[in-house]
């Protein structure tokens, strides 16, 4: 008996210690950050590999699968002097290809493992800026599931309370004497009995007028909410891309945004800025089809450099934001103006746009969707919260502070002081 106590003694402490190494192990691996290791892997390695398919270099999943990171890291960091010191998973990865790969010894171990950890894990959920209103997912199956179950209880309840009060009535007069002829009670009987019950169908009405209005009420709250709202673009234009991994800023194609009510959509001037010359030719030689795509809708011809205007049309954009008529929002004015609060309400770091704060981690989207509600409520939210009072330096700020002295001494004020000749008060 002492044996078996002493042996499960034993088996208690090998359990325990594996557990606790599991957990370890788990929360190392967690702790790579994935979302910076496919930034990384799309601006470093993108143009050879691919995650399940081989391209100039071979397929990096089952790669990362096979291998162990103490080979990996140095691998990525310097492939050649790994190779030239004789190690014999080096020399065996090197006959994949006859190109030799580019060496990355600026690459921390900290930033390879967050590659290798993208490699294995693939694709990470998307980023949510703090501050920003969750996406409402509507009324979940369980909710749904639960009202169903309570109704069906709540009639089972009723059911067997009748049963019991008929019961308690047929022991009484049996009691008093009163002779109880027993009823055959069939199902189709006792259906027809529950709808005779006036407390049962009071009851019933109710639970379906309190379930509709319920239903009708969510719907019409969330009419014309548009949130996740991701439509087919004509071009596959990848903001990831371009936002992301280049760092072009936003103001650079959306130049409206910094001194315009609107944003504005770029003309596809901007896009040749840099796609006159960055075709991304496949490996047929053949130039992108989304960027021909743009060629085409110039009438650009890139074998001769010249432009056909009878072959010119506009590129088709599909709105993503999309406020009514009736509201009015000016771009510029928080962009400038409220830049500094909107930053501080969305707590964005300080390398991320404003943009961010109602856009969303627009460099990580590769196709743009709606990412804020964009209701009167949510926007109302923001005004309530956002903190202005370090705001007296600036011109606009300094306009209503100077209209608030002159009131106070009862000096005359004209809207022009307030920003009245501005085109976009009358002018939508």
């Amino acid at each position: 008996m002492r044996n078996i106590s002493f042996g499960l003694k034993k088996l208690r402490k090998a359990t325990l210690v594996v557990a606790a190494l599991s957990f370890l192990t788990v929360n190392v691996s967690k702790a790579q950050d994935v979302v910076e290791g496919r930034t990384l892997f799309k601006s470093k390695c993108a143009s050879c590999h691919a995650l399940d398919a081989p391209n100039a270099g071979p397929a990096l999943t089952p790669k990362m699968n096979e291998r162990d990171e103490s080979f990996l890291i140095p691998w990525i960091r310097n492939n050649q002097a790994l190779i030239a010191s004789g190690n014999a998973q080096a020399i065996e990865a090197s006959k994949y290809s006859p190109s030799e790969m580019t060496a990355f010894p600026t690459l921390t171990d900290d930033q390879i493992k967050n590659i290798i950890a993208y490699a294995k894990e693939g694709e990470p959920k998307p980023a949510v800026v703090p501050g920003a209103e969750v996406k409402d997912e509507g009324v979940s199956g369980l909710s749904i599931a639960g009202v169903i179950a309570i109704i069906v209880l709540s009639i089972v309840v009723l059911v067997v309370l009748g049963r019991a009060v008929k019961m308690l009535e047929r022991l009484i007069l049996e009691k008093q004497g009163i002779a109880v002829e027993e009823e055959s009670v069939s199902f189709a009987t006792g259906v027809k009995g529950l709808f005779k019950n006036k407390k049962f169908v009071f009851f019933t009405v109710l639970c379906l007028v309190i379930v509709l209005g319920s239903f009708g009420w969510m719907g019409m709250w969330n009419t014309g909410v548009h949130t996740g709202y991701q439509p087919t673009q004509p071009i596959k234009f990848s903001h990831e891309l371009h936002a992301g991994i280049n760092q072009i800023d936003c103001q650079y194609c959306h130049t409206g945004a910094f001194k315009s009510k609107n944003s504005t959509i770029p003309s596809l001037n901007v896009c040749m800025n840099c796609h006159k010359n960055v075709q991304a030719r496949t490996d047929d030689g053949l130039i992108s089809p989304e960027i021909q795509k743009i060629y085409n809708a110039l009438g650009y011809n890139p074998e001769t450099q010249t432009y056909d205007k009878t072959k010119e049309k506009p590129i088709e954009w599909v709105r993503v934001h999309n406020l009514p008529d009736f509201a009015y929002f000016n771009h510029s004015q928080h962009v400038v103006v409220g830049e500094e609060a909107i930053r501080k309400e969305a707590g964005l770091n300080p390398k991320d746009p404003v943009c961010f704060a109602c856009h969303g981690p627009v460099n990580t989207m590769e196709e743009v969707y709606q990412y804020s509600p964009l209701t009167m409520k949510w926007c109302i939210n923001c005004h309530r919260e956002a903190d202005i009072s370090n705001k007296k330096n600036d011109a606009f700020y300094a306009n209503v502070i100077a209209a608030h002295e002159k009131i106070k001494k009862g000096e005359k004020i004209t809207p022009a002081l307030l920003g009245g000749l501005e085109c976009g008060k009358c002018h939508y």
